[in-house]
């Protein structure tokens, strides 16, 4: 079992504090969901959790020890990132490309192996983009190389995957193709995901775990249920909204009242 959590972080660019005081626990073997409005603090939040941005104050743990104290290799092997909008270089193949994810796990004592092309082949074969391993990158749509860059976080073979905004303009059919494949990923790989999204619908169908922020502050936490309500969606999103059971899923599906600000 793989424990993150973060312990009265501030997170700050510069003089600029972005986030004050978020204590979280990110539930093991789950698919957490992070929402909130436009600039509330969730991407650096979710790089907090990568080493990509140190705390100020407080502090991020990974399995009892404190993350910025570990080095950059050992946590590579336990936490891989999807970040936002990611490019890839010029004229590079995808399976070159998916390639890349087993860096942390090389070394000059440690050249590629079995290993490493087993788990390259499988990370291609769970995206679907196995038979795209020769083409460029370059050449792909946008659904294409997004599930491309899934396989290189997935070949980095993680308990842990971290995903920004990973369904950002992305067609709808691609965004479920996406949310299907990460809750597939939980369920039959065991993986812990924790993603940002901006479709509250979409969070509460996939999400076991959502955190609702504010204003860099962490405002709700719990199931679908606990935290997509009536009230949360008025306080956060300032949305007066009705709350219904999906009826495919039963997961709460947020319609907005008409006029929504009435």
């Amino acid at each position: 079992m793989t424990r993150l959590t973060s312990h009265h972080v501030e997170l700050a660019y510069g003089e600029k504090v972005v986030c004050s005081d978020v204590s979280i626990e990110i539930p093991d073997g789950e698919f957490t969901v992070i929402v909130g409005p436009n600039a509330c603090g969730k991407s650096t939040l979710l790089k907090s959790l990568t080493r990509l941005i140190k705390p100020s104050k407080g502090s991020v743990v990974l399995d009892g020890r404190a993350l910025h104290e570990m080095p950059t290799r050992a946590v590579a092997k336990q936490v891989g990132l999807l970040p936002q909008g990611p490019v890839a270089p010029d004229g590079i193949r995808v399976i070159d490309l998916v390639s890349r994810g087993r860096y942390p796990h090389q070394s000059l004592l440690k050249p590629w192996s079995p290993e490493d092309e087993a788990t390259v082949a499988a990370a291609m074969e769970a995206t679907g983009v196995r038979s795209l391993s020769g083409r460029l990158v370059d050449e792909l749509s946008g659904g294409q190389r997004q599930r491309v860059w899934m396989a290189v976080a997935l070949a980095q073979d993680t308990p842990i995957l971290l995903l920004d905004e990973p369904t950002t303009f992305l067609d709808v059919s691609y965004q479920i193709d996406l949310l299907e494949l990460c809750r597939n990923l939980n369920r039959t790989r065991s993986h812990t995901l924790v993603a940002v999204l901006h479709d509250l619908n979409q969070a509460a169908r996939y999400a076991d775990h959502i955190i609702a922020m504010k204003d860099g502050e962490v405002i709700a936490t719990g199931t679908p249920h606990d935290v997509i309500t009536e009230e949360l969606v008025s306080t956060v999103f300032g949305v007066n909204a009705r709350i219904i059971d999906d009826p495919e899923s039963g997961s709460p599906l947020m319609i907005p009242r008409w006029p929504h600000l009435s």
